[in-house]
């Protein structure tokens, strides 16, 4: 099974608004992630980029339509163009949600979030065995942002992440920014949340922005809206990461409102200094 290898530095999105900056010169990012179900067509304009862009940077494929963390058997013909995008561009790391997104024939333009008992555990593991061995690559699993939880929860997300992890030998990508947005709308300490998940098994991590708005009752809510910048927050809760991982890949999500590349780049050169930090302790 391959092994995620993206580069311990800072990648962005591929948006092909900034198509043209990317291809007139190199970029000083370290990779390029994409949504694997804007490519899973059989050719045109999109595959024309991307291969431009794979010749010349490392590649970081993220699925958002798999449905793991559904209680029906997975969509095989789904996993079949996954593989057939994944074996044509080799990319360095493929990820998914700890999530679910269809029901039957319906599929749902959302990642809703499981309960956390035994039952659901063994058919998330069940289904990252099968994805793993159909795409004969380790797979990273997403922890989600929420905005509400189960009564029937018999295990915390960091001990559900971890059991599933272990069991099946896949990766994790932590999503800093989705701890801060679930840890305050659920009234949690995210440096808690972090200190008991497992971080020896990430292998990459997200950045993103986030959006305040209020619930039903007039309650303060974040939304996990990928519209905005990093929030001060969100970076502080980064460092403290790389303070014990040292240097991870980590991506900017900016998949709305997107902005022009040079305010993108400036996001990613942010990153990179922190990770440039964290390199720094690690070696003292």
């Amino acid at each position: 099974m391959k092994s995620s290898l993206l580069p311990a530095s800072a990648g962005v999105g591929f948006k092909p608004e900034h198509f043209a900056e990317i291809d007139a010169a190199r970029q000083p990012v370290g990779f390029f992630e994409v949504h694997a179900e804007n490519y899973m067509g059989a050719g045109g304009p999109p595959h024309a980029r991307l291969a431009r862009i794979r010749a010349d940077y490392a590649l970081s494929i993220h699925g958002v339509g798999l449905s793991i963390g559904a209680m029906q058997p997975l969509d095989s013909e789904h996993i079949a163009r996954l593989k057939t995008l994944c074996d044509r561009y080799e990319p360095d790391s493929f990820s998914e949600h700890l999530a679910w997104s269809s029901h039957g024939e319906v599929f749902l333009n959302d990642l809703l979030p499981l309960p956390y008992t035994d039952e659901t555990l063994r058919q998330v593991v069940e289904h990252i065995d099968m994805v793993q061995e159909r795409l004969g690559r380790q797979m990273l699993l997403e922890n989600p942002a929420t905005y509400l939880l189960f009564e029937e929860s018999t295990l915390a997300e960091t001990e559900f992440l971890s059991e599933i992890a272990r069991r099946t030998g896949c990766g994790l990508l932590l999503d800093v920014n989705n701890v801060f947005v679930a840890s305050t709308n659920h009234n949690l300490d995210p440096c808690a949340y972090l200190a008991g998940f497992p971080l020896a098994h990430v292998r990459e991590i997200h950045l993103s922005g986030h959006s305040e708005t209020l619930d039903d009752a007039g309650a303060p809510l974040l939304v996990d809206s990928h519209d905005t910048p990093v929030k001060d927050p969100v970076w502080a809760l980064y460092e403290t990461v790389l303070s014990r991982t040292g240097p991870v890949a980590t991506l900017i999500e900016w998949d709305n409102d997107v902005p022009e590349w040079p305010i993108l780049l400036a996001e990613a050169q942010a990153a990179e200094a922190v990770l440039g930090r964290a390199r720094r302790g690690h070696a003292a």
